[in-house]
């Protein structure tokens, strides 16, 4: 079976000032997410499932979806901070949506394949998806615990224009992940990749360090353990106005536990993204040079 590519694009670009997941970057009018999704197509995902707020859903069918038609099935699930497990109830007041692993469960129902999880507003790469995809469609059939994630390289994932979020990774001797923390403020300094610890440090790291940028593969099992935990998170975390699920929690319980492991795959791939708004047109230029270097067709759909 062919795995699922799975694309959370329900958040708004608060940082950047819109829609980004809408914004057209390509020469022919593309999306970020449509170059993942003609990458993913080629690495062999069979299927792609977007999750979305219920808002934008007309827009989103409108702009996205319809240009798919004929390449890839696809499935739209929506994210909303009321859908809560029995027993819960959103706090009044909260806008704040509870996270990424909230975001995922979402897909529960559509998705019973092996899947990669990344971000829409994020340009990954060719070589990305090749190893994720590789690793999936390897899997044997009804593998359950054996999950990866992509590892950048951190000095592949930097801005021009300011710091960055990242999940630094430790791996153990067979490339498996043992813990991912997520450091809010990264850039270069001084010729060196730094992030400010809890101390409010810089602390310099190597430029080929292994970072999260939430391109994950997990298998249907991975659905069951996130609900279950997800009712204790709530527990202890509905009434904090901006708590958040996200996936690296999950992750570090699964294999903190000794449940399941991830393995991280190593990528070429150099991120891009539109993190502020001035990055956008660097973005446009990136992707221009690309079309002209053959990697990726002047019209994708």
């Amino acid at each position: 079976m062919k795995p699922t590519l799975f694309v959370l694009a329900a958040g708004m670009g608060s940082r950047y000032g819109g829609l980004k997941q809408l914004d057209t970057l390509g020469p022919s009018g593309e999306t970020i997410m449509d170059y993942s999704v003609f990458d993913a197509i080629r690495s062999g995902f069979g299927k792609v499932v977007f999750v979305i707020r219920k808002d934008f859903e007309d827009d989103f069918r409108r702009l996205v979806l319809g240009k798919y038609e004929g390449h890839v099935p696809t499935e739209v699930v929506f994210q909303s901070i009321d859908d809560l497990p029995s027993g819960f109830r959103c706090p009044e007041g909260r806008t704040k949506p509870w996270g990424t692993n909230h975001a995922v469960l979402m897909a529960k129902d559509v998705i019973k394949e092996p899947f990669c999880v990344i971000n829409a507003d994020d340009f990954y790469g060719r070589d990305c998806f090749a190893v994720m995809g590789n690793f999936l469609s390897s899997l044997p059939e009804g593998a359950r615990n054996t999950y990866s994630m992509v590892g950048f390289r951190v000095a592949n994932t930097l801005s021009e224009n300011g710091k960055v979020s990242r999940g630094i990774c430790e791996v153990n001797s067979k490339n498996h992940l043992t813990t991912v923390v997520e450091r809010t403020e990264i850039l270069r300094r001084e010729g060196a990749v730094c992030y400010k610890d809890e101390r409010d440090e810089w602390v310099t790291i190597p430029d080929n360090t292994p970072v999260s940028m939430n391109v994950w593969g997990f298998t249907p099992d991975y659905f069951t353990y996130s609900e279950e935990y997800f009712r204790e998170w709530l527990n202890d975390n509905i009434d904090i106005p901006k708590s958040e699920y996200f996936i690296p929690l999950m992750v570090n319980r699964l294999i903190n536990s000794g449940t399941a492991t991830v393995e991280v795959l190593d990528t070429t791939s150099k991120w891009f993204g539109v993190t502020y708004a001035e990055d956008r047109q660097g973005v446009v230029d990136k992707i221009r040079n690309l079309v002209s270097e053959g990697v990726y067709p002047e019209k994708l759909f």
